[in-house]
């Protein structure tokens, strides 16, 4: 059994035991993640002119990874409380899932793979914005939204309508309109697990005929995601069957892979060793964390 040792969480065992019984081994229970029930807000609906049933045009010669964040949030969020300055889902500047050192901006603004285009900031909802080009896939895009830690109830709702085709939106950069949403065929999600606090009484069937690829990288996500996208005709690439840091080195390498055309099972090595890496954990444990398609 491999023990991250990270003291943050070693409270975190006892309660994560009683909340969820289907844990049989808590080889990774000590690292930043929180995975832990706390209040919630309710979902509040972003002013999307897309949600109406419209698909707006968009250049179909580019790829667009859209990846969904929900902000680290010590007060909306049920994790064990992480220290203030990266646990504020309102600061995505420090945020531990954004602008800390293995966050998604700062993470990839420093990789040699990807180059940062375009930073916004659409709404209180969505507080930033990143628009990145592949230095080598030069019509790949990877659009990143922060999304309020408030607010991430409102973030799984729209990753699991957006999975299904049901909501699709574009975004320009220059002159070329950017598929995202519904419109990208590769989504993510990375943060806290929110399915462990809240139940979602929405269902999310396919729309459009169209198969997109996931990657879920939260607290047991295939337990709790795979329920709610059963119907919404997706491809699980990668998530996740035990307690685990949803960290931007991930996503990063997993992606590279993906991007290289390998298979799923190769994409779910490279995540593993990069996990492995990062978090001095053995390559076996990692491969039993991070795990691939149904």
């Amino acid at each position: 059994m491999e023990i991250i040792k990270n003291p943050v969480f070693k409270q975190s065992t006892i309660h994560i035991m009683k909340k969820i019984t289907f844990i049989t081994a808590v080889f990774l229970a000590l690292t930043f993640s929180g995975c832990f029930g706390g209040a919630q807000p309710p979902a509040v609906h972003i002013n999307d002119p897309a949600a109406t049933g419209a698909t707006p045009a968009f250049d179909s010669a580019t790829q667009t990874i859209y990846l969904q964040v929900a902000l680290c949030d010590n007060k909306y969020q049920g994790i064990v409380p992480v220290p203030e300055k990266i646990g504020n889902g309102q600061e995505p500047g420090a945020n531990l899932y954004w602008g800390a050192a293995f966050g998604i901006k700062t993470f990839f603004s420093k990789s040699k793979n990807w180059e940062l285009i375009s930073t916004r900031a659409p709404n209180d909802t969505i507080l930033e914005r990143l628009i990145f080009r592949h230095k080598q896939h030069k019509d790949v895009y990877l659009v990143a939204d922060a999304y309020n830690g408030k607010y991430i109830k409102q973030c799984t709702v729209d990753f699991l309508h957006n999975s299904a085709g049901s909501i699709k939106d574009t975004v320009m950069i220059a002159d070329k309109a950017l598929g995202i949403k519904g419109h990208a065929t590769t989504l993510a999600y990375v943060g806290h697990d929110g399915l462990m606090d809240f139940q979602l009484s929405e269902t999310f069937r396919n729309t459009d005929k169209i198969k997109r690829d996931i990657f879920v990288l939260a607290c047991f996500s295939k337990r709790c995601f795979a329920p709610y996208v059963k119907d919404a005709n997706v491809e699980p690439i990668l998530w996740t069957s035990h307690l685990m840091a949803p960290e931007a080195y991930i996503i990063h390498d997993a992606l590279e892979a993906y991007l290289n055309n390998a298979t799923r099972e190769q994409v779910r090595d490279q995540a593993a060793a990069a996990y492995a890496q990062y978090q001095k954990c053995s390559l076996k444990a990692a491969k039993n964390l991070l795990v691939t398609g149904w």
